[in-house]
Formats: C-alpha cells, sequence, structure tokens
C-alpha cells in the first residue's frame, strides 16, 4: 500500500459516524418530550380549551359526547357558541349559545325571538322548530322583564341559550352569565370524524 493508498484508507476511518451512547439518546428523547408537554400545557391552559358535550340541549348543532376545540379570549359576539362555566354547579361546564349582548333587550313571542325590538333570525333552530305539531312553541314565550325584572343584559354579561330551547337549562333559568366565566369560544368540532366542522 502506497503512501496515498495509506493516508486515503485513514481518512476514511475518521469520516465514520460514531455511535450515541444510548443515556444520551434517552436524555434527548426526554427533553424533546419535556418541551412537547410544556407547549400542550401552555396552548391548552392559555389559548385552547378541549372539550366533550355532555347533553342534548345544544341539538341539532352539537349532540352528546362531541368532542370540540374551544379558543379563549376571543371577541364575543351574538350567535357564537360557548363553554361556559355552570354558576349553578360549581366545577362543571355548560355549552350554549350567546343571544343577548350587553345592553341589550331580549324577548320571545310566539317562537320569534326578539333583540331590541327586532327579530332575530335563527336559523339553527329551523330542524327542531319544523318537527314539533303544529302550534306548539319550540321557545317559551319570555321577556327581561319577566324574568328578572330587568329591562336589558347588565354590563359585561350575555344572555345565553341552548339551540334545543324547549329542554335547554340556559339563561332562561340560571341568569345572565358574566363575561369572566365564559371559557372559550367554540370553533372546531373533532368528533366525530363524520361530523367534522370549522365554526367561524
Amino acid at each position: 500500500m502506497n503512501n496515498y493508498q495509506a493516508k486515503h484508507a485513514s481518512n476514511n476511518q475518521k469520516d465514520e459516524p460514531k455511535a450515541v451512547p444510548f443515556y444520551k439518546s434517552c436524555l434527548q428523547v426526554i427533553f424533546l418530550s419535556a418541551i412537547f408537554l410544556g407547549c400542550y400545557y401552555l396552548l391548552f391552559t392559555f389559548v385552547l380549551a378541549n372539550e366533550s358535550v355532555s347533553g342534548l340541549s345544544m341539538q341539532p348543532t352539537f349532540e352528546n359526547n362531541d368532542r370540540l376545540i374551544a379558543v379563549r379570549h376571543t371577541n364575543l359576539q351574538r350567535g357564537d357558541v360557548v363553554i361556559l362555566k355552570a354558576p349553578d354547579n360549581p366545577g362543571a361546564f355548560y355549552i350554549k349559545r350567546i343571544i343577548g349582548m350587553p345592553g341589550d333587550t331580549v324577548s320571545s313571542k310566539n317562537d320569534i325571538t326578539y333583540i331590541n325590538g327586532k327579530p332575530l333570525r335563527e336559523k339553527y333552530l329551523d330542524e327542531y322548530k319544523n318537527s314539533l305539531p303544529k302550534g306548539q312553541l319550540y321557545t317559551n314565550n319570555f321577556s327581561l322583564k319577566k324574568l328578572f325584572n330587568v329591562s336589558r343584559v347588565p354590563k359585561n354579561s350575555y344572555f345565553v341559550m341552548g339551540d334545543h330551547r324547549n329542554i335547554s337549562k340556559d339563561s332562561r333559568i340560571i341568569g345572565f352569565i358574566k363575561k369572566k366565566d365564559i371559557v372559550g369560544e367554540v370553533k372546531l368540532r373533532y368528533f366525530p370524524i363524520n361530523r367534522i366542522q370549522i365554526f367561524k
């Protein structure tokens, strides 16, 4: 073997990759897992909420056991579906739809919801309303004056209702929902797979 061949063989030996010790591989996996879990915790503590629907009060929009992702700290508007802390059941959460904003008047008469005296179009109620016997109300007649002896939704509060109006336990019963008690706005249903939907 001449000098060139010997030098070339020596360089090839130096270029061969060295095995990473097993303990270093374990440390890398643990480190990356810790970062991933930390990011997941922060994301679902301060930005998102992962919730499951329990009950039928939001039919037909949501069914029992639907899995949802809600976004925290959003600019809430009428019609948004929200996750909220149950005021009558500490530790529990409800899913409802915002109907009345702060300062609104809210009432219902002959199955028409009125906001500030104007009819509110609620397409999400059509399926159930159309299935009822003729003359049967889907939403009972009410006004804020009759329910709580007030004219308008208080400041920093909301009037919420379930889409399945004739069984929903909502603001008609549990009262106004304070802004601080709203966990987040529902943006995604990811389960069941055949009903995946994004909500704007």
